[in-house]
Parts: structure tokens; sequence; C-alpha cells
């Protein structure tokens, strides 16, 4: 019986029987397909798709998620291309419909979040693990609503990149897990989803008391974190695991976990 479904950017789609061979050009995704049973169906994979670790040596790389190898794609013979608004470009995505139908992703919210899950549990007949990802997520996102009612509010700059400073804006899911750890990102009403900053600025532009420097994209240093806190007011400064703040899916339930040790950190 044929399977019609609706991606999270629009796009209607039909499918004949389960898609049987995936190529997923999004690490967190990759790990989510992983982790709804769906290893023997994944065919390709990103060079950025580093968890579980193993698949990089059992699956054949197709590239980043910004530059893509479509004769290895084409080669694969995939049934579905799973990509995400953010991660892969506009053009990327039509370059690769030539090739078989792309499931586009679009998360903001833990909303979106459990919505991709449950829709791959409907595209891949994993309807039961599908649930059972969806209310350990629940589970622990309740849990940490909780455990972060009475904590204070602070500002905070969520920074992604180095020479020329980056950092997380508006649109993003990791603005949205700042919101819900309470951290009021400063640069929420910048500009464009990472904007470039001024260091010489961060006072004026909201002087944050905490700055996060993410693991991810850019390794941040101690030379870094010395160089935004002499631009600061007494700011405590952490470095953070940007696979907790940046990578939706299944790695939310470790998220919540993570983000109570921040806090614990910052008590």
């Amino acid at each position: 019986m044929p399977i019609t479904l609706t991606d999270q950017i629009g796009n209607q789609h039909t499918f004949e029987t389960v898609p049987k061979r995936i190529v997923s050009l999004v690490p967190s995704q990759t790990e989510l397909l992983f982790d709804l049973g769906l290893e023997d169906a994944i065919v390709g994979i990103t060079k950025f798709c580093v968890h579980p670790f193993h698949l990089k040596s059992t699956k054949t790389i197709v590239g980043g998620t910004k530059n893509v190898k479509f004769d290895k794609i084409k080669e694969l013979q995939p049934d579905i291309i799973i990509c995400n608004k953010e991660e892969n470009t506009k053009k990327i995505v039509e370059e690769l419909q030539q090739i078989c139908p792309v499931w586009v992703t679009d998360i903001y919210t833990v909303e979106d979040n459990n919505k991709i899950i449950q829709d791959f549990g409907e595209l891949f007949n994993k309807r039961t693990e599908a649930r059972k990802w969806i209310d350990k997520i629940n589970f622990a996102y309740q849990d940490f609503l909780n455990f972060i009612k009475d904590k204070k509010e602070s500002k905070a700059a969520y920074f992604i990149w180095a020479n020329p400073y980056m950092v997380a804006g508006n649109n993003t899911f990791i603005n949205e897990l700042l919101k819900l750890n309470k951290f009021n990102n400063i640069y929420e009403n910048k500009e464009g989803r990472y904007p470039e900053i001024q260091l010489k600025k961060i006072r004026l532009e909201g002087d944050p008391d905490i700055v996060l420097l993410s693991s991810e994209p850019f390794p941040f240093k101690d030379e870094h974190a010395f160089e935004i806190g002499r631009f600061t007011h007494h700011a405590k400064t952490l470095f953070v695991d940007g696979e907790m703040f940046s990578w939706y899916g299944s790695r939310l339930v470790k998220a919540f976990d993570y983000f109570k040790k921040i806090h614990q950190k910052l008590a």
C-alpha cells in the first residue's frame, strides 16, 4: 500500500513501498535513523556523521553537508535522501531530487523534533520505535522543565565561530534550547541566524552574564575565552558540547541531562 507523507518544508512524497536504501546528509538525523533500528537501511552518510562511530567504516561517505558527491550518491541507488533546510542548501536539494525523493526537515522546537521522529516512524515502518523515543524525550523534557522552573534567568551569548566571531541568533534550534535553559540570548534580535559580531560591542549589545563557547563547528581554545572575556563585564565563560545544543533527533534525551550539569556548574 502506498505511503503519502509531507515533509517539514511542505513537499508531499508518495512511496509505493517502504524506502529500503537511505542516504542521510545530516549527522543528527543519521544518529536518529540508527536509534530507530535502521542501520541496515542506511547506505550513505556524510564525513560529519560521527555517531555511532562505527558507521564511518561500514557505510559509504558521500562528502560533507555542504559539499556533496552527487555521483557517489547516484551509485548507491537510494530510495530516499534525508536532508535538512539549515544543513543542506536549496541548490543541493534540487540537484539531489534528480536522483530520488529528498525528505527535508526544518527544526526549531522540541515539537518539530518529535514530528521528525514520528515522520520517520511512518516512513520507514518503525512506528513503535519512534513512539518509544518520543516518550523518552517528552519524559526528559518535562523533568527538565521541573528542574529549571525555579532557576534565575541569565543573559547569554552562544559563540559558534572565531575570526570572525559568529554567534547563534534567532530562528535556530540552539536559540530554542537556550531559552529552555533560561539563557536569554542577547543576539536573539540581531539580523541573521548566525550573525557576525564585533567583540568590542558586546557590552553595548547586551553584556552577557554567561558566554558559551561551542565545541562545534569551531574548536575554541582558552585564548578565545580570554579575548571574549576582556570585552564582557565579568561574564562566566563555559566550553560546551555543541552537539547537545544543536543536534536534534534522539540526541535530545541526553541533552536534557547535560543541561542539568551546566546549571550545577553555574550554581
